[in-house]
């Protein structure tokens, strides 16, 4: 069930959180958005060139990376054996997404007091989503039921699908700021979109290679013991000589 969720549910669950994400309200979105098309490129000051580059750092350290590496931390925990290599995985991996949110959370005071925020743009938009979901997740990490818990498989599937979401959903609005950037201030920013790019790529690699790995794992065992097995079927016999005696 969980691996029909997996590959079934959470492909159409990221396609609707970005379709909702970018669908424009109704009213005034059209003139605001026609508005924001056309607004006069943006000057940049020293200031503000160091606040933007401060903006995306923060927000390409904290759902760029760190929450990405959070999932993979988790992902590898569940094909580990030793109980003390889990509760490292599992500690790596509630630190890297706290110090993630402290990142996001610094992002987002920057923004607001410095920046433009009428919301009249696709990136915007999708950051003030992301924030909301961004504390909310912690939240619900915190409130994990214990195992046996008939709530915990709910919590997990919610836990789970949030914490994915808000990967992609982050990832794809860390492009769409790097073009913002490159609209409104007509500078290139086509280097940090191909390393973005290397860096997502390794990251599903990782994150898909994972399931293939631990399958390759488990037929090498399985292999193994039917060796064994056949062994102990047919054991070696000492062979003694016989001497013929005429």
């Amino acid at each position: 069930m969980l691996l029909f969720i997996r590959k079934r549910l959470l492909p159409a669950f990221t396609c609707c959180v970005i379709l909702l994400l970018l669908t424009p309200t109704h009213g005034d979105s059209g003139s605001s958005e026609q508005s924001y098309k056309i607004a006069q490129p943006l000057e940049l000051t020293p200031k503000l060139s160091l606040q933007l580059k401060l903006h995306a750092f923060l927000l390409w350290s904290s759902v760029g990376f760190l929450m990405p590496i959070g999932v993979l931390l988790i992902r590898v925990s569940s094909n580990v054996k030793s109980a003390k290599s889990v509760k490292v995985l599992f500690y790596c991996h509630v630190a890297s997404q706290i110090v993630a949110v402290a990142l996001a959370t610094a992002g987002a005071v920057l923004s607001i007091s410095n920046f433009e925020n009428a919301f009249n743009n696709t990136h915007q938009r999708i950051g003030l989503a992301l924030y909301g979901f961004i504390w909310l997740q912690p939240l619900i990490g915190f409130l994990r039921p214990d195992r046996g818990v008939k709530m915990r498989s709910a919590w997990y599937l919610t836990h789970w699908l949030l914490g994915l979401a808000i990967c992609v959903v982050g990832v794809a609005n860390v492009y769409v700021g790097l073009h913002t950037y490159q609209e409104r201030t007509g500078r290139s920013a086509r280097l940090w979109t191909v390393l973005l790019t290397v860096e997502v790529a390794a990251m599903a690699f990782v994150y898909l290679f994972q399931d293939r790995w631990s399958y390759v794992v488990r037929q090498e065992e399985a292999a193994l013991e039917d060796e064994q097995s056949e062994g102990s079927m047919y054991p070696a016999n000492d062979h003694k000589e016989v001497v013929v005696v005429p």
